[in-house]
């Protein structure tokens, strides 16, 4: 049987416009259980579904356009839109082409579930007589496998193995199997709309029931409009702020509360480079941040699905606290290579999953700690057991914070006594502490944690401070410095007119400089890192340092800044994971949450404007 099987006439398919050569070229869709990124030509290059960690049916951003994706444009366009935006306060994005012939309109949504996941593009007329071309090519399993495609009821559907997907147009127009694609044109004038739908449903049950796309379209933009003015926030770069709260909505699992790091997997750090990682999972390291960035705004619903997300993924024995967990807490995320896709910019490997989940990360016992103590100073009710909870992770904590680890940034060389991670365990002491003192009914080892903290503090000041440089270093007995180490008066473990915090501060301003941004760590420290090549500048860090300006008086400087971090977002308000000021060009997976809620949090410390949720 011929994977693309129809009795259709067949007709040369229209030429490709190849990968789209940047990060920043694309855009987000999303419903909230999984996202898709469209380019600048029109294309939809990754998409997986039915959940953001399930495979890709659209790996074009990995690989070439015979590994999927679905493209509208003009039929003569081979490039870039003339414009593009999202429509204010949505997730809905808008694409404009210009041509000799006219002008039209291509809106991409992907409406919140009821069933089944869909993604909608309604094209619509603007001016002149427009002849439109739809090219889809849909690869399952990362862009592994043809499905067959047969005709029912005049729709397309696609199946192969677990995954069936189902192609309608309305008004209907004509389609043809080619080059092992379905293939589409018709033309449209000012006012004219033709709405595609791609509907994915487990192969072994029933179609789901189909929903009108312009309703689905009008749905969506109250949906997302209403969620938008919740936002309390009020002070300065206010569109860039809810831009990044509406991204960090996109990237939520709705259906249990966890915030992926990114949608996507294994766009490089360093463009040809082996540093390729699957972020498509949930990391503690973000959670106080997105917590007090969703409380500070008006999201308390949101926070509070957040905090619930955490309660059930690190619940069980404190040994096997993980630094990452599945959309819905799930624990083994092994990693393996794509051989079949090519990589971004030829950067391979390709990789599913993260072996980093099996880790040991002390920072992350300080960021639960913290996080819960923010949920409860912020009036979240308590769960059962949470304090029951805290005070097993405390009790492992105490016993074993000694010990090295592999540290924030997931390094690959080998464990070390990284000071970050030290300080987040005197975090976790400190919040204990201040809960039991808050509210003595909880009970607890008042005393002991006291001590701890006491011990902790000494230790990383002894160990993890050059005297001779007045600045905290990476980790005990090293000269490199860390981005990280701006957290320390954020955290309050010193505080922010203390000489070795500026002198940190200015040191690693000075010395992890990269175009007037932050590196996260030294260049030259591979021992550390394990792995070879580079990375560009991490935005996060930036964000960071604005932060600790702002802190320790520089609040001019801080603010330079974060205009400039603001400005490096794309056309449509997007942040990636880092970005390379010699190129000029976004790095690693894209968009990324924790940009974004940098830029967020930045904003708040800057700027205040959070108002009364």
């Amino acid at each position: 049987m011929h994977p693309t099987n129809d009795d259709d006439a067949r007709r040369p398919a229209a030429q490709g416009t190849g990968r789209a050569a940047r990060i920043e070229d694309y855009a987000l869709i999303g419903d909230e259980q999984t996202a898709a990124l469209v380019g600048t030509d029109g294309s939809v290059d990754w998409l997986c579904l039915p959940r953001f960690d399930s495979a890709a049916c659209f790996a074009k951003l990995l690989g070439e356009e015979e590994n999927g994706h679905w493209r509208i444009a003009p039929k003569h366009a081979t490039g870039r839109c003339a414009r593009r935006a999202y429509r204010p306060g949505t997730l809905v994005l808008d694409t404009e082409w210009e041509s000799d012939e006219g002008a039209i309109r291509v809106t991409d949504l992907m409406p919140q579930r009821d069933r089944a996941p869909d993604l909608v593009r309604v094209v619509e007329g603007l001016r002149g007589r427009v002849t439109v071309r739809s090219t889809l090519r849909i690869r399952f399993d990362y862009g592994s496998i043809v499905p067959w495609m047969r005709r029912s009821g005049g729709h397309r559907v696609a199946t192969a193995g677990p995954d069936s997907v189902w192609l309608r147009s309305e008004p209907p127009v004509h389609t043809w199997g080619e080059d092992f694609g379905t293939h589409s044109e018709f033309t449209v004038g000012p006012g004219e709309r033709v709405a595609f739908v791609l509907t994915w449903h487990p192969s072994h049950e029933p179609r789901p029931p189909q929903n009108n796309p312009f309703e689905a379209l009008r749905a969506s933009m109250d949906d997302w409009r209403a969620w938008s003015a919740r936002c309390t926030y009020q002070g300065e770069h206010r569109e860039a702020v809810l831009r990044s709260l509406i991204t960090l909505k996109a990237l939520t699992y709705k259906p249990t509360g966890g915030v992926v790091a990114a949608p996507t997997t294994s766009l490089p750090e360093e463009p040809g480079g082996v540093r390729n990682w699957d972020y498509r999972y949930c990391w503690l390291r973000d959670s106080t941040l997105t917590l007090g960035a969703l409380l500070a705004v008006g999201y308390q619903e949101e926070a509070e699905a957040w905090r619930d997300w955490l309660l059930r993924a690190v619940a069980g024995d404190p040994a096997d606290l993980q630094i990452m967990y599945g959309l819905a807490g799930e624990r083994r995320l092994p990693e393996m290579e794509v051989p079949w896709l090519s990589g971004f910019a030829d950067s391979v490997p390709v990789r599913i999953g993260n072996d980093a989940v099996r880790q040991l990360q002390l920072d992350v016992y300080g960021e639960v700690m913290d996080s819960l103590d923010l949920a409860r100073r912020s009036g979240l009710a308590d769960r059962p057991d949470m304090w029951a909870l805290q005070c097993a992770l405390m009790d492992w904590l105490s016993d074993r914070w000694e010990q090295p680890d592999e540290g924030l940034w997931e390094v690959r060389g080998g464990r070390r006594h990284f000071v970050h991670s030290k300080v987040m365990v005197w975090v976790a002491a400190d919040r204990a502490v201040r809960d039991l003192e808050a509210h003595p009914e909880l009970g607890g080892d008042l005393d002991g944690w006291r001590a701890m903290r006491e011990r902790v503090h000494r230790d990383v000041c002894e160990r993890g401070f050059d005297p001779g440089r007045n600045t905290f270093t990476q980790y005990y007995g090293s000269r490199e410095l860390d981005a990280s180490l701006l957290l320390i008066p954020r955290v309050g473990f010193l505080p922010p007119d203390d000489p070795r915090v500026i002198g940190t501060v200015d040191a690693i301003r000075a010395e992890l400089d990269h175009g007037g941004l932050l590196r996260r760590y030294t260049a030259r420290e591979t021992a550390v890192d394990g792995l070879p090549g580079g990375e560009g500048a991490f935005l996060v860090c930036s964000f960071w340092l604005a932060d600790a300006l702002h802190m320790t008086g520089r609040t001019r400087e801080a603010r330079a800044l974060f205009e400039r971090l603001v400005a490096l977002a794309n056309d449509v308000g997007l942040l990636s994971e880092e970005y390379d000021p010699d190129s000029g060009r976004h790095l690693g997976n894209f968009p990324q949450a924790f940009s974004h809620l940098g830029l967020v949090s930045t904003a708040l410390a800057l700027f205040g404007g959070g108002g009364a949720g």
